[in-house]
């Protein structure tokens, strides 16, 4: 691990490996290689059957699902900023994913995906791995919440067995397709599909060590096989190997194929056509959208998931250091079969969960998924597609957080459920980065509008302060509190021009304003000349240096008589006296 640190530092990149850093600075010894060790069996058996059924459920052969475990898995470990994030396919990519396959094909989705790499490794360069951050949380439940619902809907027809001519990217007719065909529902689809369901739902409670992806898939598998075997012609249940085949170097077959990911370019996998792309610069520009929405998304699941590894450890994690990792696996992944990776926070909880240390756990994670396509292919390809289906039910189900979903319809504020709702709608009928969009810019409005009424300008009576008690009548003092922005400035400047005629000289007392825009720097400029054309003379107290310099730079110079800045208010009510004074 020394030596991978000391070459990892050598490429002068100042926030690589970031996680395994921390690790190795952390102290790590044989029991935490143990520990490492034993996690990464546990994560990489959950991790087989969710890798296929997510490719699958992408458009893709489930053996390149594999691939993104393998190699994203490791590579992102390593480099990322993370000590505990394990990556891979995850069910959030599959509503952007499955429309790239549908019009690119898988040569498309393969260079999409570098370009979203290239996308991330640029924003945790920039360090803008904090920015992610700041997405609002009704934003984020509500596209999880419609990516579930999308999902879940995508399975159906393998879980009923429906005779469809396949899914598009868009949910209503998708929706209108499954509905269509309900009267060809396979009742034995239908029975391995609940039978695998059921497993799901009721292994976790027996709380034995076997992940229950494991033992439900097994079952469902052992269920099919019996069906195909033994009940004759006629009766059948769709599994991988008879949905999938395969061709590599003369050889081919049905399912899995049992050979490791081998290097090759990402276009020369087949386009919509079948064919390998042509690289051009109308295919990279209609790429570019779709590249977005995968280093968007991946950005911010993999910053989540590593928010919730470090509220269960106790750990940091280098938010630019991960954007980098995951930039670097999404590059590298295409040139081995795999698809997009991101952070997954079932298999990263998993992780924590069983003991990991270090993100050698993530690499013993990939390590276990190939020997599972090198020993096992043969026997993962027996899975049922009615048991995948089940798989991802269940996994849209936990995506969903539909308590908090419903939680926050009771009880959050309405601008937040206006907020909430719109983003899922958008998510389910549209896509979700026009959801995140749409979402975040109505977060902002809700924000701006909020600031905006905590900012106030209220007139100061003698009574309330003894400093106040000689005040002359000429003098009116302001308190203003709060941000002055183009959202609240108008509002709060409006009140100081509203003074009693007999005032000559207005303070105002400024100390708790925390920031000033260039809207309220026109707005005070503009009541600076107002007073200024009235006699009135205006005095700020309170103000920072930075900001006293900033006016100053906008032309808000001090005149003699009708501006000043004074440090305190003291010193400002013992100005206005002396210009009472010495006015005519």
């Amino acid at each position: 691990m020394k030596a991978l640190l000391h070459w990892l530092r050598a490429l002068q990149l100042p926030g690589l490996a970031t996680g395994l850093r921390s690790a190795w600075q952390a102290g790590y010894g044989l029991d935490d290689l143990r520990r490492d060790i034993l996690a990464g069996l546990t994560v990489g058996v959950v991790a087989v059957p969710l890798a296929m059924a997510l490719a699958i459920a992408t458009g893709v052969p489930p053996q390149h699902g594999l691939y993104t475990a393998i190699v994203a898995g490791a590579i992102i470990a390593f480099t990322g900023g993370s000590r505990f994030n394990v990556s891979g396919p995850t069910a959030a990519f599959v509503v952007i994913l499955f429309p790239i396959v549908k019009e690119f094909g898988l040569g498309g989705l393969m260079l999409a995906t570098f370009m979203g790499g290239a996308i991330l490794l640029v924003l945790g360069l920039c360090r803008l791995g904090a920015l992610i951050r700041l997405v609002p949380y009704p934003v984020i439940l509500g596209f999880t919440a419609g990516i579930a619902v999308v999902i879940a809907t995508m399975q159906v027809p393998d879980f009923l067995g429906l005779e469809t001519d396949g899914l598009s990217e868009h949910y209503v007719e998708n929706l209108g397709s499954i509905l269509t065909a309900l009267g060809s529902i396979n009742p034995l689809e239908l029975a391995v599909g609940l039978f695998t369901l059921a497993v799901l739902l009721l292994w976790p409670r027996l709380k034995l060590p076997v992940p229950a992806p494991l033992v439900g898939l097994l079952l469902g598998g052992v269920v099919a096989w019996v069906i195909n075997h033994w009940m004759g012609a006629g009766f059948s249940v769709d599994t991988i190997a008879s949905r999938f085949t395969w061709e590599h170097q003369g050889q081919s077959g049905a399912g899995i194929p049992p050979i490791l990911p081998g290097f090759a370019m990402p276009w020369h996998f087949p386009g919509p056509d079948g064919e390998p792309l042509v690289l051009n610069f109308s295919l990279f520009r209609a790429l570019l959208g779709p590249a977005l929405a995968i280093a968007m998304l991946g950005a911010i699941e993999s910053l989540l998931c590593a928010v919730v590894s470090d509220s269960m450890t106790r750990t940091r994690h280098d938010p630019n250091g991960e954007l980098m990792g995951q930039g670097l696996g999404n590059m590298v992944v295409p040139f081995f079969g795999g698809i997009t990776a991101t952070a997954a926070i079932a298999r990263t909880a998993t992780n924590v969960r069983s003991g990991a240390r270090s993100p050698m756990a993530a690499l013993v994670h990939s390590l276990v998924v190939l020997l599972s396509v090198t020993v096992l292919a043969g026997a993962l390809s027996l899975v049922p597609m009615a048991a995948l289906a089940a798989l991802l039910f269940v996994v849209a189900w936990n995506m969903s957080e539909a308590r908090h979903f419903v939680h926050t319809l009771r009880l959050a504020p309405r601008g937040d459920i206006a907020i909430l709702l719109v983003c899922f709608v958008l998510t389910v009928f549209f896509d979700m980065v026009l959801a995140v969009a749409v979402g975040t810019g109505l977060a902002s409005l809700l924000f701006m509008r909020r600031m905006a009424q905590t900012t106030r300008s209220d007139r100061v009576e003698g009574e309330y302060d003894p400093l106040l008690a000689d005040l002359p009548r000429e003098v009116a003092l302001y308190d203003v509190n709060g941000p002055l922005f183009f959202g609240a400035a108008d509002r709060a400047i409006a009140s100081l021009q509203q003074v009693d005629p007999a005032v000559r000289v207005v303070v105002v007392d400024m100390r708790d304003v925390p920031s000033i825009d260039a809207t309220a720097i026109a707005a005070l400029k503009s009541l600076v000349d107002d007073m200024s054309y009235q006699n009135m003379g205006l005095i700020f107290s309170g103000l920072s240096r930075e900001k006293v310099m900033k006016l100053r730079r906008f032309g808000l110079a001090k005149v003699p008589g009708q501006l000043a800045y004074c440090r305190d208010l003291p010193q400002a009510i013992g100005m206005a006296k002396r210009w009472l004074a010495v006015a005519p």
